[in-house]
């Protein structure tokens, strides 16, 4: 019997979806409009068009993970779940209070992000846990139960419950829970101390009811998820993509939902350090632009950039997450004219439906789709082979009307400066992870992907002054092939505030020996071979009067002086490496310990393609619009090119999920596994 693995990424736009049977090596793609009303559904009609174009039967289907775009939809959009919210009498006002600093701090009439919840539902109670864990105001059960009580009347959706202190001193957490149940209380009940159990009250409670928000939302997704995968007979079930770039199943992903909030965007980097692993390239900044934005991340030396805490919609959420800059640009974003008379492009998407003008299906608005396809970058007989066909008048009729009319402009040059502000606009971010954090873009090679990265990748990293740029064999998809290039994982975390130097060691490895058994009794629910287990230490640590931190791996399970010294010279060195500078003569805090566990899953390695013996022919010539002027093109089909062909600038090449121009003197050449590499003049 055949095995085959499933990866469906949902877009904006378009649903991504790849197939890998795991005895060939063997690889089918597949795109469909994404459905915005229910992501479910543009998954199933995907998975379902896959396995019968390809006639295998879904009891073959043995692994389907997805990258889903549900919970940040829902933060953005505010759809998320009725919250109520029990804390520390005093307390209550903290999540608008927030933290001491302004955005625009001389603004005096900037408006502050809404609460997840509303003051009516937050109620607080009398008790107190102090900073050494201690009990100094026990918890008041009368008043509790009444909190309670109140909640389920005002018919919330889950509670999330948040004590000062309570990651050193869960009992009262734990008690409300216990009330909760005996009450026959219907909300989910989220506890802060499992969800963070770490210092910094604000975004321990912001994190906690981010979490409790987006539970009941990605529950019922997950479970309509499962129930039309099991229609077409696959008896698995659908993984997920976490912000951090690995994944894990749904019972998981219920339980800590915020984890989700950037799946899509960590499946790209994970598919694009992938395609630079085949081709033996260790140092590269992704750039994967679809049809409503475009995320950007730096890998240094094989090695993803996290984060561990963003804002979205205004609420902090800590979480480990790959280090992605998003910017609203993508094959939808609408171009428009200011107040001012200055052309502009995005971030508002014309998103699937109506789309682009181009599309026909009612969109009036120029997006980049359209100036693509009025400077013939893009075939007018559609994309996805012809399957959505395009209409060069609507969109040569929607970019005068909105742009070269009231600016004075013809077609043509409203549509290339419409690319130009993209691509400045794509610039501006890939700066933001390279440029100002101390790398120079020159030392990278740029992988660039998604539907539309490939059509803007080498104008970006020519004004980055980079001399390589990676197309990937399946562009459009590569964030549903990173779902299949990743580990199962799970992350812990425990605060413990002390001079590094000072710590207590007992109390450290009693932390480090609780963290491990949390990740084994994970790797054990989830039936991990031990072969294919990885646990990881991990310290946060930072020079004392800071209010941030570096994470430093440690090589050891029980720490010792020997362990202390090693940590001590890897924060200085990471930290002159990060901030320029070191200063040995501070002291040294740890801040958090984690462990993090890890799953290892197969890797897809692609058959090498056959090698070319003859130079590739075009399929056709069409006039392209290039800086130098207008050219008749030869266009060039991706499946025709093999393993060391070469083609000179100006081209197109393209295929069922994209198309990539080679500007004139630009050379590309194929290499082993199919990834395009074009070195820039």
């Amino acid at each position: 019997m055949n095995r085959y693995k499933i990866g469906a990424d949902v877009g904006g736009t378009f649903t991504d979806l790849v197939l890998f049977e795991e005895n060939s090596q063997e690889i089918k793609v597949h795109k469909v409009p994404t459905v915005p009303q229910n992501q479910a559904d543009g998954i199933y009609s995907g998975t379902s068009e896959l396995i019968n174009e390809n006639q295998i039967s879904p009891t073959e289907v043995v692994y389907l993970a997805q990258g889903s775009t549900i919970a940040i939809n829902a933060m953005i959009e505010g759809k998320t779940a009725k919250v109520g919210l029990i804390t520390t009498e005093g307390f209550r006002d903290l999540l608008e209070l927030r933290r001491q600093k302004r955005d625009k701090l001389y603004d005096l009439f900037v408006e502050k992000p809404l609460p997840l919840v509303s003051r009516s539902l937050r109620i607080e109670v009398p008790e107190r846990v102090n900073s050494k864990g201690e009990i100094v105001i026990p918890l008041d059960l009368q008043r509790t139960q009444q909190a309670i009580q109140t909640l389920m009347h005002q018919k919330v959706d889950a509670i999330a419950v948040c004590f000062l202190f309570d990651f050193l001193n869960p009992a009262h957490e734990l008690e409300v829970e216990r009330i909760a149940k005996s009450l026959n209380c219907e909300a989910s009940i989220w506890l802060a101390h499992k969800i963070l159990p770490e210092f910094r009250e604000f975004e321990r409670l912001s994190t906690t009811v981010s979490n409790a928000a987006l539970g009941p939302v990605t529950k019922t997704y997950l479970t309509n998820l499962t129930a039309r995968i099991s229609e077409l007979g696959c008896n698995r079930p659908p993984y997920i993509m976490q912000s951090s770039g690995g994944i894990m199943s749904p019972s998981r992903a219920i339980e800590r939902p915020a984890n989700t909030l950037f799946s899509g965007p960590s499946g790209g980097v994970i598919g694009g350090l992938h395609v630079a692993q085949l081709a033996g390239i260790k140092d590269i900044i992704t750039l994967d632009m679809g049809g409503t934005s475009t995320d950007v991340c730096l890998i240094r030396n094989g090695t993803v950039s996290m984060v561990y805490e963003k804002e979205i919609s205004g609420n902090p959420v800590r979480t480990p997450m790959v280090d992605v800059n998003s910017v609203g640009a993508g094959g939808g974003s609408i171009a428009w004219i200011d107040s001012g008379g200055r052309l502009k492009v995005g971030p508002k998407s014309a998103g699937a439906k109506p789309g682009p003008a181009s599309y026909g299906l009612g969109g009036e608005q120029p997006t980049l789709t359209d100036a693509n396809l009025i400077l013939g970058r893009l075939n007018a007989q559609g994309l996805l082979k012809g399957r959505m066909p395009l209409q060069e008048h609507l969109a040569k009729k929607a970019i005068d009307e909105s742009i070269a009319n009231p600016l004075g402009l013809n077609t043509v040059q409203a549509a290339q400066g419409i690319l130009d502000i993209i691509n400045s606009n794509t610039v501006l971010a890939t700066r933001v992870v390279s440029v100002q954090r101390g790398y120079d873009p020159r030392d990278f090679t740029l992988v660039a992907f998604g539907g539309a990265g490939p059509l803007h990748g080498t104008a970006v990293a020519k004004q980055l002054n980079m001399s390589r740029v990676i197309i990937p064999p399946n562009p459009g998809i590569l964030c549903a092939l990173g779902l299949l290039n990743t580990d199962m994982r799970a992350d812990y975390t425990k605060t413990y505030l002390t001079s590094l130097d000072e710590a207590d060691l007992n109390k450290v490895n009693s932390i480090i020996d609780d963290l491990f058994s949390q990740a084994i009794n994970w790797l054990d629910s989830e039936d991990v071979q031990e072969d294919k287990r990885s646990i990881q230490i991990l310290a946060d640590l930072r020079y004392a009067g800071q209010n941030y931190e570096l994470t430093i791996p440690s090589s050891n399970q029980k720490w010792q002086t020997e362990e202390i010294d090693k940590l001590t010279k890897a924060f200085h060195q990471a930290h002159e490496r990060e901030y320029g500078y070191q200063s040995n003569n501070e002291k040294v805090q740890l801040v958090n310990i984690r462990v993090l566990a890890l799953s290892l899953m197969p890797r897809i390695k692609p058959s090498p393609l056959k090698e070319a013996l003859l130079d590739p022919i075009p399929v056709g010539f069409r006039e392209v619009w290039w800086e130098e002027g207008p050219s008749k093109t030869p266009i060039f089909q991706r499946e025709d090119l093999l393993q060391g062909h070469e083609i000179e600038g100006p081209a197109i090449i393209e295929q069922m999920d994209s198309t990539t121009p080679i500007a004139p003197k630009e050379h590309a050449v194929v290499e082993t596994y199919g990834s395009l590499i074009i070195s820039l003049d």
